[in-house]
């Protein structure tokens, strides 16, 4: 998930970066986990509950829930070795080499370098049925917008735990892979901090040689562990970009009055602290509430040392996407009256990322019924200050994109929410997320 907007709050210094593959991990009970930067042996708890197997008969959510169960320490043990050695979009090789041979050991089809690094995994039950789609992204952030700049990448958007709860969805779909109807493809992507891994995967013909007819994905979000936001109707904002090419002896000056003037078309001021992310979270679950419709922009005068040309470049989100018509137009009135200025935009808006609101719905009650009625919040509104290339799937086929509660109890909000310094995630987090989505992707697989 992307973000655009200031540096704010306290941040503690990142951890991990780009050390060399080769550095394996740990298991609490001392023992190495096979498929990891080690290398060593065939993978993160793939041969667990292997009984299962060969019982037929449907498969419940208690089925599910004692796999994972057997899994949860690998799994945790996983993501720790995905965090301790983040790669930036683009360069997510050791990632997707653990991640296609953990899939590979654990039987099922893998395709490999899939829009880049990308790794394609093919689930097929023993029962017929539909052809569904799951979408985990892997690349770390780099040390731009709201990480400091000088800090090592790091996942700090909670792509480790993606990646992770994708492969155990794999692992614990495979054991039971006789109780399930349909095919799941698993499509583990790169370059989402980038917004161009899922295009890639995309223009690779992913969708049309696989024909999933509907597509998932999890992410992180500031919500209590144990809890999911669903998104019906609603999910995050595109982006659309703009250079103002500015001339004239008191070009600079007229540069910054501009960019001043036209920051004043945001209608949602960046978090600054604790409270103002808390008061965020609470507005996105509000129906009709201020975030249901919004601009964020930011703008700046630029001035090129060698050439001396000055600019003002401009980025901005809103929501409903159709607002961008409205944008543009608001920017090229404020732009006319200085002498010389000239506005390029995009060729198009990156597209919002909207949900179909049935789908999120039926997500909804599916997670209330599995794991009670406080498990399941509603989203009403939009992340302000959020991307996903997430977007590009769904306006392809249908789907559902949902929040998974990360924030550990009683910790402050930044503990939970991706792309502060302070983020970390509780882990227990990764077992909720494999129960939900495998017990999810087999209600939609069946037919």
């Amino acid at each position: 998930m992307t973000r655009s907007g200031k540096p704010a709050l306290h941040r503690r210094a990142l951890l991990g970066g780009t050390a060399a593959v080769g550095a394996g991990v740990v298991l609490p009970t001392g023992v190495a986990v096979a498929g990891t930067r080690s290398g060593a042996g065939a993978g993160a708890g793939a041969g667990a509950g292997a009984g299962v197997r060969g019982r037929r008969g449907g498969m419940g959510q208690g089925a599910i829930d004692g796999v994972v169960a057997r899994l949860d320490a690998h799994l945790v043990a996983l993501r720790r070795d995905f965090h301790r050695y983040p790669e930036l979009a683009g360069k997510e090789v050791g990632t997707s080499r653990i991640v296609a041979h953990l899939l590979r050991f654990a039987g099922l089809e893998v395709r490999t370098d899939v829009g880049g690094h990308g790794v394609v995994a093919v689930l097929k039950g023993a029962r017929p049925g539909r052809t569904v789609a799951y979408r985990a992204d892997m690349d770390a952030v780099p040390e731009t917008g709201i990480i400091p700049k000088g800090a090592e990448p790091a996942h700090a958007c909670g792509h480790d735990i993606h990646t992770t709860v994708g492969v155990g969805v794999a692992q614990t779909l495979a054991q039971l892979r006789e109780r399930l109807s349909g095919t799941v493809v698993f499509f583990f992507q790169p370059g989402e901090e980038a917004l161009v891994g899922a295009r890639a995967m995309i223009e690779a013909r992913v969708l049309q040689d696989y024909r999933p007819e509907e597509i998932h994905a999890l992410h992180c979000g500031p919500f209590p562990v144990g809890q999911f936001a669903v998104t019906p109707g609603s999910g995050l904002p595109g982006q659309d970009e703009a250079v103002i090419e500015m001339s004239g002896p008191d070009a600079f000056a007229s540069a910054e009055r501009l960019a001043a003037e036209i920051k004043k078309l945001s209608t949602v001021a960046f978090p600054e602290t604790p409270a103002d992310l808390e008061k965020m979270v609470a507005d996105v679950q509000t129906a009709d509430g201020p975030l249901a419709r919004f601009v964020v922009v930011r703008a700046g005068a630029v001035k090129d040392p060698g050439t001396g040309k000055v600019t003002v470049p401009v980025s901005y989100r809103c929501w409903p996407e159709e607002r961008y018509t409205e944008v543009r137009a608001a920017i090229q009135r404020l732009a006319k009256p200085h002498d010389g200025a000239v506005v390029k935009f995009a060729k198009e808006p990156f597209p919002a990322m909207v949900c179909p609101e049935a789908d999120a719905r039926e997500l909804g009650r599916h997670l209330r019924r599995r794991f009670g009625a406080d498990a399941v919040t509603v989203m009403h509104a939009a992340f302000p200050f959020n991307g996903e290339d997430f977007a590009l799937f769904l306006d392809k086929i249908p789907g559902t994109y949902t929040f998974l509660g990360v924030r550990p109890p009683g910790a402050v909000i930044t503990k939970g929410y991706p792309h502060y310094g302070a983020f970390d995630p509780d882990e227990r987090a990764i077992g909720v997320g494999v129960r939900a989505m495998a017990g999810w992707l087999v209600e939609r697989a069946k037919g």
